[in-house]
């Protein structure tokens, strides 16, 4: 089965929308897969069932990645569940939250954002590293706001997601001669809740409209790519940010 048959994934905010397509995605590919997740419990638990029908193996781990004991519990299960070592880790955890400009944030809400968002990604990275070895693969979940600011009210996130971008970048130096692969990639319009909970209808319909493909993306499509970035197929590659966007936007 697959390209991926017999690795261990961790893939942080597993449990929907993109999150868990590429679980999903891995787990066909041949992926034993950790599903993290925080407040979805019925939506990682569903995703996991999906995958042992599939015949594949899956456990749901209810972790804080931005907290880093919570992070330090999450790399016990994963080692509990499938032995000290991984193959393939997917920092997808992540949000917007709310749409404020920036006389409306307050240090609160900076910290809300840029913890899910960049801290994470730091920290759990630093984690499961050193159970990784030559010909593992990082992936990150940037996005395309982190290319050109994002919609309206959206500054703490994109400057976060950018943050991935650049530290996706330093990764690729410094785990490159141990053999690990570090790669992002950088969404545009996907088809989500995420979109369903901040972006009013009208502002997709637009943006689809103006998009060369003429549609939105779907999670599948990224999963599609994630699994690519994770295969030996992607042996070459790493330190890029990987645009999928329907050509919305040029890197």
């Amino acid at each position: 089965m697959g390209r991926l048959k017999g690795k261990i994934a961790v893939v942080t905010g597993g449990s929907r929308d993109i999150g868990r397509a590429i679980s999903i995605k891995l787990a066909s590919e041949g992926c034993k897969v950790v599903v993290n997740y925080l407040n979805s419990e019925s939506g990682a638990k569903e995703t996991v069932e999906e995958i042992k029908s599939m015949g594949q193996e899956a456990i749901a781990v209810k972790a804080d990645v931005s907290d880093l004991n919570d992070i330090g519990a999450l790399k016990e299960k994963v080692a509990t569940a499938f032995g000290n070592k991984i193959d393939i880790l997917v920092n997808n955890a992540g949000g917007l939250f709310a749409r404020k400009t920036l006389q409306e944030f307050d240090e609160a809400f900076y910290d809300l954002v840029l913890n899910v968002n960049f801290k994470s990604t730091v920290f759990v990275s630093q984690a499961f590293e050193p159970l990784m070895g030559k010909g593992s693969a990082i992936i990150n979940i940037s996005s395309q706001a982190a290319r050109d600011g994002g919609g309206g009210g959206s500054a703490l996130y994109s400057s976060s997601k950018g943050a991935v971008t650049t530290f996706t970048r330093a990764m690729a130096k410094e785990l490159g001669p141990k053999g690990i692969r570090v790669n992002a990639v950088c969404p545009g319009l996907i088809g989500t809740k995420f979109h369903d909970d901040f972006t009013k209808d009208e502002v997709r319909q637009k943006v689809a409209a103006g998009t060369p493909l003429r549609r939105e993306g779907a999670a599948a499509e990224v999963a599609d790519l994630v699994a690519y970035l994770a295969s030996d197929e992607a042996s070459f590659i790493t330190g890029n940010n990987i645009d999928i966007n329907g050509g919305l936007a040029f890197s």
